[in-house]
Parts: structure tokens; C-alpha cells; sequence
């Protein structure tokens, strides 16, 4: 029985769980909730999980919530090798520490600007949002030096959960491509795998999504 996925496609966690398990070729049962609808927050979802958000993944009577934990837990239990999330200590906390800066630091940039354009009507962005994109954008293009991937010569469910928060973050306040040259590449990169489809289509409905409040 393949393990259930409760998603949105909108969001950026999702997509980066999407790209996990198809990188590992893991089918997963998708289960989608109209967040609009609150469909999050009707009383069986919620007896799954109390925080009500998405990605949620059911394995078999196991239940666990935020991507991170979700990909962590699908690559130590199904992948067939490490070089997602490797079992190397130093390597791991390299991937942890991304992972907690996508969390702590880029995922909440972009919620800073993207409420008020879905919640209160802005129509605008400000330069102040700008300034704060371009921070994000400078840690990563610090982080990439000297390497090909986020953490170093691999892929990693670091670059999949960066990934898909900065193409959201992109849509918002654009990537100056001469300032962040090694962001461009990595997001070339990228973009260029085949398990980058499990971004784009969800990543094309945000950003239709997003012009047309924009308007």
C-alpha cells in the first residue's frame, strides 16, 4: 500500500516532497485539500494532524507533518541509497543546516511578502520586500561558492526543499542573474532534471495564481 500524501500544490513544502519521492521512484497516494475550502482544518484532518498543514504524509499508522521531517523520513526508509540525505555526520548537518535556513529564513521571507498580497489585497512590491528577497538571495549565493549543488557535488532534499521556495520567492521579487551568478546556475541546474516536473506544474498555478492578485 503506497503511502498517503495530503497536498496543495501551491505550496512549496509539497513540491519538494514531490520531488523526493519521485527521485527515489516512490509512488505516493495523493490526497488533495482546498485549503480555500479549509479543508485543512475539517475535524479528521485535523485528528491526523493538530497543525493542520500540508505536506502530511500517512505510512500506514505512522503519520508525520513538515517536509523536512517527511523527506528525511522517505529517503532513510525507502531510498536505495543515501546521497539524498547522507548518513555521513558532517555531510547531514550540511543538509540539516540548509534545511533549516530554507525553514527559518527563506520560507518565512516569502510568507512576509505573499500574506498581505493574498490576505489584505497589496498590489505592490515594495522595496523593502526587495531588500529582504535580495538578503535571502546573497546567503545562497554565498552558500553555492565553489560548489554545484547546495550543500557540495550532490543532489540533496536540501536542494529540493531551496529549490521550490526560491522559484516561489522568484515570481515575487525577480533574481538579478548578474548580481547571484551562482544561484542562476543552480537554478539552471535544477531545472534541467527530470524530477524538476514535480516543481514546475504547481509552480505555474502559484504563479498564475499570484499575477492575478497582483493586478
Amino acid at each position: 500500500m503506497a503511502p498517503v500524501l495530503y497536498v496543495t500544490h501551491l505550496t512549496p513544502p509539497v513540491r519538494a516532497v514531490l520531488m523526493t519521492a519521485k527521485t527515489i521512484d516512490l509512488d505516493l497516494e495523493l490526497k488533495k485539500l482546498n485549503v480555500e475550502k479549509r479543508e485543512h482544518k475539517n475535524s479528521e484532518f485535523l485528528k491526523l494532524n493538530p497543525q493542520h498543514t500540508v505536506p502530511t504524509l500517512v505510512d500506514n499508522d505512522f503519520v508525520l507533518w513538515d517536509s523536512h521531517a517527511i523527506m528525511a523520513y522517505l529517503v532513510s526508509k525507502y531510498a536505495k541509497d543515501d546521497s539524498l540525505y547522507p548518513n555521513d555526520l558532517k555531510q547531514r548537518a550540511i543538509v540539516n543546516q540548509r534545511m533549516h535556513f530554507e525553514n527559518g529564513v527563506a520560507f518565512p521571507e516569502l510568507l512576509k511578502i505573499l500574506y498581505p498580497i493574498i490576505h489584505d489585497g497589496k498590489k505592490t512590491i515594495t522595496q523593502e520586500d526587495e531588500i529582504a528577497a535580495d538578503e535571502v538571495y546573497s546567503f545562497l549565493e554565498a552558500f553555492l561558492d565553489g560548489k554545484q549543488w547546495i550543500t557540495g557535488d550532490s543532489v540533496t532534499i536540501a536542494d529540493y526543499s531551496l529549490i521550490t521556495t526560491i522559484t516561489a520567492l522568484n515570481v515575487l521579487v525577480k533574481i538579478d542573474h548578474v548580481v547571484f551568478p551562482n544561484l542562476n546556475t543552480w537554478m539552471k541546474k535544477l531545472e534541467q532534471l527530470p524530477v524538476y516536473e514535480a516543481n514546475r506544474k504547481g509552480l505555474d498555478s502559484y504563479t498564475t495564481h499570484v499575477k492575478l492578485l497582483l493586478r
